[in-house]
């Protein structure tokens, strides 16, 4: 019999056991990053700005706890954090993967709408790293994964702001790196291509679809579990020596 991409999945023992931190967890590749650390036996707690989807997603699995969380609002973080650090302890992963990819026009962009969209996409990437890392520290380690998007590397239309976001973390991963090295704490940015996911699809007419097919090297959709299963190997001790650079998944695209 033929076992299926999602059955032939690595099982990493390192990681069992180990508390997982994952921002924008209820739905696309967040959700699977929560499946993916659950099923390899760890404690994986993730917030949502979606608060139904959170909630009964959490229920489905074992060894997972959600709370709703904006992440715009840093004070609410840390409350959130702080909650979670008092059932769990400290983590030893976090999972920064929370983004919204909105489009929009250069000319439609206010004072406003920058800090709103930088809030979204990078300042709280910072911050949740900031207020994880003495756990981390107390912990003897630990390794922060930050999402980043191959959209900037390509110069994709309608998302200045996103890819100014996602750009900057690229380089705010290899200075946490360098920052964090000597206290054992490993970080690493994933770039995912073009994941295909409920909300992606929203944007992508059939013949979209087909346009970035025959963009990538390899002729097949990225799913969700295909950047999990990279967040797992980079998260665990496999990946021990993966610090201060970035990683792509996105089949080649060119």
């Amino acid at each position: 019999m033929t076992m299926s991409r999602s059955e032939n999945r690595a099982i990493y023992p390192s990681l069992k056991g180990k508390t997982v931190f994952v921002t924008g967890g209820a739905t696309g590749i967040g959700a699977a990053l929560v499946r993916g650390f659950a099923a390899q036996g760890a404690q994986v707690a993730f917030v949502d700005l979606d608060a139904s989807p959170g909630e009964a997603f959490a229920g489905q699995l074992d060894g997972v706890q959600f709370r709703r969380c904006d992440l715009r609002d840093l004070d609410l973080l840390r409350e959130t954090v702080s909650a979670f650090e008092a059932e769990m302890g400290g983590f030893d992963i976090l999972l920064n993967n929370a983004a919204n990819d909105d489009r929009h026009k250069l000319e439609e962009v206010t004072p406003a709408y920058w800090e709103e969209r930088m809030a979204t996409n990078l300042r709280h990437q910072f911050f949740a790293a900031q207020m994880l890392v003495p756990g981390m520290r107390a912990r003897g380690g630990g390794a922060i994964i930050n999402f980043g998007s191959v959209s900037w590397h390509l110069g994709l239309p309608d998302l200045v702001l996103y890819q100014t976001a996602k750009a900057a973390v690229e380089g705010m991963t290899r200075a946490m790196a360098r920052d964090l090295g000597a206290d054992n704490i490993r970080v690493t940015a994933i770039v995912p291509g073009n994941v295909e996911t409920p909300r992606q699809k929203q944007w992508y007419t059939p013949e979209g679809e087909a346009e970035i097919l025959n963009g990538q090297c390899l002729k097949r959709r990225i799913q969700p579990a295909d950047v999990a299963a990279l967040a797992l190997f980079l998260a665990s001790d496999d990946g021990a020596l993966c610090s201060g650079h970035e990683y792509f998944i996105d089949a080649g695209w060119r």
